[in-house]
């Protein structure tokens, strides 16, 4: 199946490539036997999702005030997922972790309860598609 890429999207899977080629390179110059596997799709965050609109007023619902909503280096899963349903609306987020994927990851345990309410809210709330 094929979809529809932009020039933007294609520029940073060649920068990717790139480094990839280049971290390869250096590595084989150092005697290593290198192998590239497990590639995935970036994901750009969509800033006018309906899911996103929902989640922002369910936030302001329950907090009464405004999230801070930003781009981050993360969204693995959305990288992953938006690859193959490219036309899936979706967000990433969850509670505050410190040193993903690493033996240091930790939870923030008092953001878990925050983020299991705001995530039911967002559920019993999201817009009917």
């Amino acid at each position: 199946r094929m979809r529809a890429i932009d020039s933007v999207s294609i520029a940073k899977m060649l920068e990717k490539e790139a480094l990839g080629d280049a971290i390869k390179a250096a590595l084989e110059l150092a005697g290593f036997d290198v192998v590239l596997s497990g590639s995935y799709d970036g994901w750009a965050p969509n800033m006018q999702s309906p899911i996103l609109k929902a989640m922002l007023a369910s936030y302001e619902a329950l907090y009464g005030k405004s999230p801070a909503v930003m781009a981050i280096h993360a969204g693995l899963e959305c990288g992953i997922i938006g690859g193959k349903y490219p036309n899936l609306d979706m967000i990433s987020f969850g509670p505050t972790i410190c040193y993903p994927h690493s033996p240091d990851e930790k939870v923030e345990i008092a953001s878990v309860a925050k983020f299991y309410d705001f995530l039911l809210h967002t559920l019993n709330n999201a817009p009917k598609k």
